[in-house]
């Protein structure tokens, strides 16, 4: 079992440095009705790994993740955090155990991350590029 984790997380590595799986940009949104106009890639790690609760004009800030698994979240948090989803795994049970935070909850998908986001300004998530619509406002563009 080892063996078959080690070569899917060896041709998963080895498909993201070649690019032949990075797929289109991912935007990260928040509602079109939210002030917010744009977010650098240090405050949305800092979001999405419960570092930081508020944006940064101070209001509450709810992150919302893709399904475990898709290609769409393993994507977003190798980019903007550096971490795979092992990585990703063994940080989460660290964080729940000590108290420190919660992971973002998942929703199902790209429509669902849209129309939750589009309702509510506190909310952020991320989406395909080509998800995006006039509900959800990008606040920073991955490539």
């Amino acid at each position: 079992m080892r063996a078959i984790v080690r070569q899917l997380f060896a041709s998963t590595l080895l498909c993201l440095a070649a690019g032949a799986c990075a797929g289109a940009d991912i935007v990260v949104v928040v509602s079109s009705r939210s002030p917010l106009a744009a977010l650098r890639m240090d405050q949305v790690a800092a979001l999405f790994l419960s570092q930081e609760a508020r944006f940064p004009d101070g209001s509450a800030a709810v992150p919302l993740d893709q399904p475990v698994g898709t290609a769409l979240r393993d994507q977003f948090y190798q980019k903007v955090t550096g971490k795979t989803p092992a990585m990703l795994k063994a940080y989460w049970s660290k964080m729940v155990f000590t108290g420190r935070g919660q992971p973002a909850r998942d929703l199902a998908g790209n429509a669902a991350v849209r129309k939750a986001v589009a309702g509510n300004l506190a909310m952020i998530g991320y989406i395909d590029r080509d998800a995006l619509d006039d509900s959800v406002r990008p606040v920073l563009v991955i490539h």
